[in-house]
């Protein structure tokens, strides 16, 4: 994660104003590791920042994603996630509760899937983003 001195580098570095708007974002983001989508970000910061709207929220994401600050995720549901976490890792999706949770992925296994997918595609890989789908411990005992 960046600290604030380092995004606030990033963001004037790709000619964004640093605002607390933005800084708030992402500390939201930072400050533990969840996957929220836009309205659950807005949601969280609604109480501490009352006069910031939703579309300050989404086009703040936006921005965040261009600079690399944070990447999106598509989990298949109707909305993004967010995450700060920049390192390459694998992603558990509950299909219960919807929780999202990290995994970190050690280099040798990227690097063997990597070579695997490139060997079969025939692509450049730059980059890529792992899913697990099922229940997590929480969901699983009520079943």
């Amino acid at each position: 994660m960046l600290t604030s001195q380092e995004l606030t580098a990033l963001l004037r570095n790709h000619g964004y104003k640093v605002t607390p708007q933005r800084l708030a974002v992402y500390e939201a983001l930072a400050e533990k590791p969840w996957h929220p989508n836009a309205e659950m970000l807005y949601n969280k910061l609604q109480p501490k920042y009352p006069a910031m709207s939703f579309a300050t929220v989404y086009k703040t994401v936006e921005i965040l994603r261009d600079i690399k600050a944070i990447q999106i995720l598509n989990a298949g549901e109707d909305s993004y996630r967010y995450d700060a976490n920049m390192q390459e890792h694998y992603h558990l999706c509950c299909t219960e509760c919807g929780h999202i949770h990290d995994v970190p992925m050690s280099n040798e296994v990227r690097e063997q899937l990597t070579a695997l997918v490139k060997d079969q595609s025939g692509y450049a890989i730059t980059g890529g983003q792992f899913y697990f789908y099922g229940l997590c411990p929480k969901c699983l005992k009520l079943h």
